[in-house]
């Protein structure tokens, strides 16, 4: 091995440093769920899903006259019918927050499954009046009020799980 030119003396640092080792990834974190956020949500959401349940029989009973869940003689509010139709729409919100849940835990890319898990609900929901025996405009009627108050679960559920789940973060993320 030779000298360098201007020979040992010059050089004030004779060994060379290497780079430090690079050190091994962490495994990316999973988003983290404020679960008390997320079910709070979802609790609002099942108010609003069973108000909707009832301004939409109100509506169509009372307003344009049609008569669904219960027989034409039961007035604008119908029966006891209309009280399981907003209370169904209630648990429904639940469920769909407790799915929510389960796939923000478990899932990866858990808001796609949801909105098509909640789209074929949906799509089911608006089926399903023409599958017993009722008035046509019933039918259409229970219909739509099914899909209305689908997409209110779909949408509220689907903003309070954004802002119920949490970016998990980067190490060294935030100090400079």
């Amino acid at each position: 091995m030779s000298a360098p030119q201007n020979g040992w003396a010059g050089n004030q640092d004779p060994t060379r440093r290497y780079p430090a080792a690079a050190q091994p990834q962490p495994e990316p974190q999973r988003p983290t769920v404020d679960a008390a956020k997320l079910w709070a949500g979802g609790f609002g959401t099942a108010v609003v899903a069973a108000l909707v349940a009832l301004v939409g029989i109100l509506l169509v009973r009372g307003v344009f006259g049609i008569n669904i869940l219960s027989p034409s003689d039961a007035g604008a509010y119908g029966d006891a019918s209309t009280t399981t139709y907003a209370f169904g729409a209630f648990g429904v919100a639940i469920l769909a927050t407790g799915v929510v849940h389960m796939l923000l835990l478990l899932m990866p890319r858990p808001m796609s499954f949801f909105v098509w898990i909640m789209l074929l609900v949906i799509a089911v929901g608006v089926l399903i009046p023409f599958t017993v025996v009722a008035d046509l405009e019933s039918q259409i009627a229970t219909a739509g009020l099914n899909l209305v108050i689908g997409i209110c679960i779909l949408s509220l559920l689907n903003s309070v799980a954004g802002i119920a789940t949490r970016e998990p973060r980067q190490p060294g993320a935030g100090v400079r």
